[in-house]
């Protein structure tokens, strides 16, 4: 089983310190933290670290010292956070090495997503996201994120049944599909059942493309804009 991807948060505000690393947790990231300068220097001796997110309480002289030091393709890519600042300082931010500037305030899942970009382009495992109507999906972490901000966490069982129906889609998949490869939680599942699971799914997953053939069972109809 590969390791979950690491990110270190580096002298951050502490509150948004531990939200976030709550946050990366809950979608399948390992997140330890430095609130020092000292600390950071202590963290850089771990060879898992994959991210390095910094803040702004570490001295700008002490930043550039940083990305000075991790220039080769097998150190940490590093995300720097900021209150918006002159474009100056972001390009010098960027010369030195730095993998990407954001602005603060910045939305947590914009954070996220761009951890996720960075890892991905160096071939480091990132999060399994579906995007749906109304939804995005982080199969591997089993998490919803609602359009509206609201999150809602998957069961094992629900993963396997919305897996069973990425792998086919357009494809009717009949109740003994179903049943085969995505078994039910309890052992008392019948055929009946499956009716009552997939109502569950779609509610959670706020999506009307999963559809309900009758006389034959199941099928996903993917969105506009789905890969073919």
């Amino acid at each position: 089983m590969a390791r979950r991807p690491v990110v270190a948060l580096a002298c951050l505000d502490e509150r948004f310190a531990e939200t976030f690393a709550d946050y990366l947790e809950r979608r399948g990231y390992e997140a330890i933290q430095a609130a020092e300068e000292w600390e950071l220097r202590s963290l850089l001796a771990s060879p898992q670290v994959d991210v390095i997110v910094v803040g702004e309480n570490l001295p700008p002289s002490a930043t550039l010292g940083l990305l000075r030091r991790l220039q080769n393709e097998t150190d940490p890519a590093v995300m720097l956070l900021r209150p918006k600042t002159e474009l100056v300082e972001t390009v010098l931010a960027l010369e030195f090495g730095a993998a990407d500037v954001v602005d603060m305030p910045a939305d947590l899942r914009e954070v996220a997503a761009r951890i996720a970009g960075l890892l991905s382009r160096r071939g480091k495992p990132a999060p399994e996201l579906i995007s749906l109507e109304n939804s995005t999906v982080d199969i591997r972490s089993a998490l919803v994120m609602h359009r509206t901000g609201g999150e809602e966490q998957l069961s094992p069982g629900q993963v396997a049944l919305l897996r069973l129906f990425l792998a086919h889609p357009r494809k009717v998949l009949t109740r003994d599909d179903i049943i085969a490869a995505a078994p039910a939680e309890s052992s008392d599942a019948f055929d009946r059942s499956i009716d009552s699971r997939i109502v569950r799914l779609r509610r959670k997953l706020d999506t009307e493309s999963i559809v309900t053939i009758r006389g034959s069972g199941y099928r996903f109809d993917p969105p506009a804009g789905w890969p073919e």
